[in-house]
């Protein structure tokens, strides 16, 4: 099936989705009567689902800010295996997945970097460089309540222009009862139990909670962990993220003519995208994490509280990765059909074939916690103080090994070829997201004999280490008349974030031919999974002749593990300091305007940020390879440059909130927010890049000296307007319409740099492209909506039937431009140059996003369904590479229910992902298809016993 039919059919399937909620408001009057004549005659105490949609839905109606939540009087009740999933049956709220599972959060259809995520009110580090929060690592079992503020106020901690994402667990002595709890999950994979001698798509999760107070309510502890031991097995294919725009007159010997930006070929001479490689790959993992959460509560008196909380979590995974490489994606290429935009229909080309295999290990290891304590000083003021600290460390280990096809198979007889070229045909549906590539039936993918030559081992170590020490000090005091409150306060907080990437060599081995032949029989390996990538209609691959790589080092090198470089120093690493101080004042209301009540605050916040980052300058040498051609090397004498950022915000804001009806309210908002550059984007390093093996000058050599961060990156900034009408006619229900206007001022634009560097004695002068903060103008409007109601005025037993609807749409002209194809701006000449491919909008947008969940919950039965859409959007690479890769419209069902065997035991049964769905992405262009990956249903069932 096309991209385009599936968009067919999923926007089908939105339509029915828009139409079940055109018939669920329809029905709300209905319900809204039936349960208000219900609630005054019975005090009625609601459990489980209804319960956490009336705590909801409540919170939204008290809070100042327009905030929509999840949230649950017990432990483990949020209804998700995760807090990712968890927030996405938020109104407004969608993932990227990754590994089948909720990863990144966007708010309003705008991507993490416009969004601020907190831990009980703290930033929180993590190891993917970014600013949000690592949602994998903290186990949904464990959390209590999840807000999401819409709108600012002054209070809070700045750096969301999506909106803040407020992640809380417990207090011992709030929560107010004694509680165990215990609950263990089966997990199955159906993916998983395709791999060979895997643990058959089995796991399991466990999770024990204990909750109680002492010494008549005054001290009060709260203590849960978690042992989480799943799969997570993976199928894709990829290109590389690297393509070149190839001359539509190419010529079919050796690699396909780029175009040259500065021979003026861009806008005047026709071409095509091809990207340097393309990959099958087979993934085999094991995922396990160890989570602590804990809190101690100490209320000596009725004026002072003191609460200590402190999360730990450590995961690790190891992925077996199998891969068929067809390394020379712009050689020989002939009968090139292409579209307007450049996007490759089909082709053929030769390329050498490669089987590589990869072990990868990754672990990351999060610790935090902090000291909060609230004072009442006097019948009026209240001093609040909190100190935390968050630290993420995350190591990554890859051992790689290639072997390569040969003229001659691994005996010594030749190939049908008699060459390393094997011939290939690429061809795509229009708008398909899966390619067709046939390799010449006379190979045999499946022969080891055919894979043997040029080994090369290589093993890759990165290490990122992210800390924040913050404390933040509130005042508040009680006014009468119509200022009730007013709230003075400051935040000082430092985060660090440094990072190496370093690879030990590229280890070739090229040994007499008796000695491959033996290592290539001695570590020959089955393909490790059945049925590969079957669910791909189009693709032609399902196995390839595959290798034990720790066979092969131990053969090739005498060790599995050759360990890491004694010296961690590159030019590549990142060394980044950040320090905040912000201080706020905000003023509560609270009055009548003629006889409508009307409340709600206004404040401002400033804000400084200094930014220091260290970035290394290395000398580098020339290595002659003794056959014609020289590599370039880093020379182990390295420089530390220091480059110093600074800036200061005003964030002013207000919110209004008018009871136009007992159970009406209008909501108003306005004020300015900002979104800070990642981490990771404000490292100093450069990364060399090699451009081939065979050339003639050592500038010929530097195909490209990318910067990997631009340290003096500032703040996107926007001013914001929001306005809301919500009705609440009842518990179990609430309608509302949101509309909002964001403006924009500062995009990221590319911006190339000359700069020297020498080599050899040789000043060689290199354009390097980093991204600086335009002075473009821009803006978001966009429309939310959401209804949800109980059908309590069915007859029994439907009355328990309730659904959710919400829907967001977003419309903005943001432009992004690809660092390579795009427009580059030169500061030297102040002249632009015009790319040759559309910008992207902002990272993370999605012009529709919409959400659907209907339960039934009465009695000891419990059962739900989540539908979740989200139309296609830009998504950037972690680092700031600055190229643009898109990924495709998704749309996930999953299915959760429970069963009360009796009291305080249930049996609980999740689905995840049930049709499959796969992500496919596309680069540098919509509809040039990049990757897609397959990771299958997930099926958890367990039982969970409380007293």
């Amino acid at each position: 099936m096309t991209s385009f039919t599936n968009t067919r059919v999923r926007a089908a399937r939105a339509a029915i989705m828009a139409g079940a909620g055109s018939a669920l408001l329809l029905a709300m009057p209905a319900a809204a009567q039936d349960a208000a004549a219900q609630d005054e005659e019975d005090a009625i105490v609601v459990t489980g689902i209804r319960e956490t949609i009336q705590n909801s839905i409540n919170t939204k109606r008290e809070e100042t800010a327009i905030v929509d939540a999840l949230s649950s009087d017990d432990i483990g009740d949020i209804p998700a295996i995760s807090v990712g999933q968890a927030i996405q049956t938020i109104t407004g709220a969608t993932t990227h997945r990754e590994k089948g599972d909720a990863s990144e959060i966007a708010l309003r259809g705008l991507g993490p970097f416009l969004s601020n995520a907190t831990f009980n009110g703290r930033d929180a580090t993590n190891g993917s460089g970014d600013r949000s929060v690592n949602f994998n690592q903290f186990p949904s079992e464990l959390v209590n309540t999840i807000k999401i503020y819409k709108t600012q106020q002054a209070s809070l901690v700045e750096g969301g222009v999506a909106g803040t994402i407020e992640i809380g667990t417990l207090r011992p002595l709030d929560f107010g009862k004694t509680r165990i709890q215990g609950e263990i999950k089966a997990q199955y994979n159906p993916y998983g139990d395709r791999i060979t001698g895997g643990t058959g798509g089995i796991g399991w999760r466990g999770t024990l909670s204990y909750v109680d107070q002492f010494a008549n309510d005054t001290i009060g502890i709260a203590i849960g962990v978690q042992r989480n031991d799943t799969n997570n097995p993976e199928e894709t294919y990829a290109a590389s993220s690297t393509w070149t725009p190839c001359r539509a007159d190419n010529s079919a010997a050796g690699n396909c003519t780029e175009l040259n930006r500065k021979n003026g070929d861009y806008g005047k001479v026709p071409f095509f995208l091809v990207p340097n490689a393309y990959t099958f790959r087979q993934i085999s993992e094991t995922d396990k994490r160890d989570a602590v959460f804990g809190a101690i509560q100490f209320r000596p008196t009725d004026t002072l509280d003191i609460n200590f909380d402190v999360q730990y979590s450590k995961r690790t995974y190891v992925e077996s990765r199998r891969d068929l490489n067809l390394s020379e994606a712009r050689y020989g290429l002939t009968n090139v059909v292409y579209d307007e935009n450049g996007i490759v229909q089909s082709l053929n080309g030769l390329s050498a074939l490669e089987s590589n295999g990869s072990e990868l290990s990754r672990a990351e290891e999060y610790l935090g916690g902090g000291v909060a304590v609230d004072w009442q000083a006097t019948d009026r003021l209240t001093i609040k103080l909190d100190g935390s600290y968050s630290r993420t460390i995350r190591k990554e280990i890859e051992r790689n090994v290639r072997l390569r096809t040969d003229p001659m198979d691994v005996n010594g007889v030749r190939t049908a070829f008699n060459n390393m070229r094997i011939p290939y045909k690429y061809e795509i549906t229009p708008g398909s997201f899966v390619p067709t590539i046939t390799i010449d039936p006379r190979f045999d993918l499946n022969n080891h004999d055919l894979f043997w030559d040029d080994a090369r081992l290589r093993r890759d170590e990165s290490k990122r280490h992210n800390e924040i020490y913050a404390g933040r000090l509130d005042a508040i005091y009680e006014l009468d008349g119509f200022l009730k409150t007013i709230s003075v306060g400051g935040r000082w907080s430092q985060l660090t974030f440094r990072d190496y990437d370093l690879r030990n060599g590229d280890f070739n081995f090229n040994p007499a031919m008796a000695e491959d032949k033996r290592i290539n029989n001695l570590c020959r390996q089955a393909f490790p999974q059945t049925s590969f990538l079957s669910a791909a209609k189009g693709n032609a691959i399902d196995s390839w002749a595959t290798f034990d790589v720790d066979c092969l080092f131990r053969e090739y090198m005498g060790t599995e593990d050759p360990g890491n470089l004694a010296d961690t120093r590159a030019t590549a690493n990142r060394d980044v300091t950040e320090r905040t101080l912000a201080g706020y004042v905000m003023a509560d209301y609270d009055a009548d305007l003629g006889n409508m009540p009307v409340r709600g605050n206004f404040g401002v916040r400033i804000v400084n940020t200094r930014v220091v980052s260290d970035g290394l300058r290395s000398g580098l040498s020339i290595v002659d390879r003794g056959d014609g051609t020289f590599q370039i090397k880093t020379n182990g004498d390295f420089e530390t440059i220091t480059t110093k950022s600074s800036s200061t915000r005003i964030l002013p804001s207000v919110n209004a909130i008018f009871e136009v009806a007992p159970k009406t309210q209008l909501r108003l908002a306005g004020y300015r927010a900002m979104s800070r550059p990642n981490p990771s984007a404000l490292g100093a390093g450069r990364t060399i890049t090699i451009d081939g093996e065979n050339f003639s000058s050592v500038a010929d050599a530097i195909r490209n000296i990318q910067s990997n961060g631009s340290p003096r990156l500032k703040p996107l900034m926007s001013w914001n307007a929001d306005a809301a009408i919500e009705w609440y006619p009842n518990k179990d229900s609430l309608l509302s319409a949101t509309v909002y206007y964001k403006q924009f001022t500062g995009g990221f634009e590319p911006v190339v740099y000359d700069e020297t560097f020498t080599i050899n004695g040789e000043d060689i002068t290199v354009p390097v492209t980093q991204t600086r903060n335009s002075a473009d103008k821009s803006r978001i409007y966009g429309l939310e909506l959401t209804a949800a109601t109980r059908f309590s005025f069915l007859p029994k037993p439907l009355d328990g039937l309730g659904a959710k609807v919400s829907y967001n749409y977003a419309d903005s002209n943001f432009e992004t431009q690809d660092a390579r194809l795009g427009d580059q701006y030169y500061p030297e000449t102040d002249t632009f140059s015009e790319g040759i491919i559309p910008p992207a909008n902002i990272s993370g947008y999605s012009k529709h996003v919409l959400s659907a969940q209907a339960y039934y919950d009465i009695g000891p039965v419990s059962l739900q369904a989540f539908y979740n859409y989200r139309s296609k959007y830009f998504q950037d690479f972690v680092g700031g590479s600055g190229l643009l890769r898109y990924v495709g419209p998704s749309e996930t069902v999953d299915f959760r229910a429970s069963l009360n065997l009796m009291k305080g035991v249930s049996l609980r049964f999740e689905a995840l992902n049930i049709f499959n769905e796969p992500k496919a992405t596309y680069m540098p262009v919509y509809g040039s298809s990049r990757q897609y990956h397959y990771y299958g249903a997930k099926y958890f069932i367990g039982i969970r016993a409380r007293i």
